[in-house]
């Protein structure tokens, strides 16, 4: 009886992000499933402590600057620790410190990153066929390069309480999710709401523009109806919480919170950027509204709330388009698929 190869997930930030989040994701779904799995990472009390509740042999390492010559060579102990085959490094800081050895290397890119950093990898996995595409376009051969999407899976939470974030029960309320960070737009939210006068709006993120939008908010005028909520692990209360989910964002290679409002049933406009325009169908399972367009997005958003049997459609539709192509079991076959035929198998003792 063959068993799935040893496979051994590095992450090198200490960050909060859908990468991060993603990261997670994948590798405790991959220990449910059984896979020999173990994590390389940097220092994060809240991942930490998932790895250990789910019982997934990890340790932290410094994945410092260019000049940090300890943490490869003490990455490369902990693989032979772990008997690892496959190495997959998530980003651009793990696989710049990968060790070499007898295992395989894979890299997982989430966006356009610089290349040089995988090379001597042999494999690299984009999570859109557009990414795929691009690094072939880079030079990179193209049977050392495949697409696997991330998945989506609902959790179990029941609705975010309002009344805890001070808002009001039956206002119409919208949820942005995503870091504090110029591409995620966030200020182009807070203008369209100034359009949108009877609703709340919710943010989820950590990031360096904090102050600076809540400041925005303050000049806008609608402080009064914004929540910044930080960085928040019920994901799906958040969700189940809302009457529609806002994406503006102005650079998305892929979109987790597309999928992920898809699952959680929550229908969603989001900007035309990359990642959005290439998973939504525009009127068919979400809205497309133009890149940094907050009358847009207002507009967009106003129609949705006046029209709960729409809503309900593009919800469905969401979520048969998550069933079909980016559900947890469809998505963990692929990795297993790819794990064994880059790293091989081994006979179970």
């Amino acid at each position: 009886m063959l068993e799935p190869p040893r496979v051994m997930h590095l992450l090198g930030t200490t960050a909060e992000g859908g990468a991060e989040t993603y990261f997670q994701s994948l590798v405790l779904a991959l220990a449910r499933a059984g896979d020999p799995t173990s994590a390389a990472i940097r220092a994060n009390l809240g991942r930490e402590q998932a790895l250990t509740g789910a019982g997934v042999p990890f340790r932290v390492f410094d994945y410092g600057n260019p000049l940090d010559l300890g943490t490869r060579p003490a990455l490369g102990r902990w693989a032979r620790e772990q008997d690892a085959q496959v190495l997959l490094a998530w980003m651009n800081r793990a696989a710049r410190h990968s060790p070499r050895g007898p295992w395989k290397r894979i890299g997982r890119l989430g966006g356009y990153y610089d290349l040089k950093y995988y090379r001597g990898f042999d494999m690299l996995v984009g999570n859109t066929v557009d990414i795929r595409d691009w690094i072939v376009s880079e030079g990179w051969p193209a049977d050392q390069v495949t697409y696997i999407p991330n998945f989506a899976s609902a959790d179990h939470c029941p609705p975010a309480s309002r009344a805890a974030e001070e808002t009001p029960e039956g206002v119409p309320l919208l949820l942005g999710m995503g870091r504090l960070h110029p591409a995620k737009a966030h200020d182009v939210s807070l203008k369209a709401l100034r359009r949108i006068p009877d609703a709340w709006l919710w943010i989820a993120g950590v990031g360096p523009l904090e102050d600076e939008l809540k400041r925005l908010a303050r000049d806008l005028g609608v402080a009064e109806r914004v929540r910044f909520l930080g960085w928040r692990r019920d994901a799906g209360a958040l969700y189940r919480a809302a009457d529609v989910c806002v994406f503006p964002s102005r650079y998305e290679p892929l979109g987790n919170v597309v999928i992920q409002a898809w699952v959680h049933g929550l229908p969603l406009v989001a900007a035309a950027s990359r990642g959005p325009a290439g998973l939504i169908h525009d009127g068919v399972n979400g809205r497309l509204v133009p890149v940094d367009d907050p009358d847009a997005l207002a507009e967009a958003v106003s129609i949705l709330l006046a029209d709960p049997a729409g809503r309900a459609e593009l919800a469905a539709a969401g979520a048969r388009r998550v069933t079909s192509e980016f559900s947890e079991d469809a998505i963990i076959d692929q990795w297993r698929a790819l794990f064994q035929a880059v790293g091989g198998a081994r006979c179970a003792a």
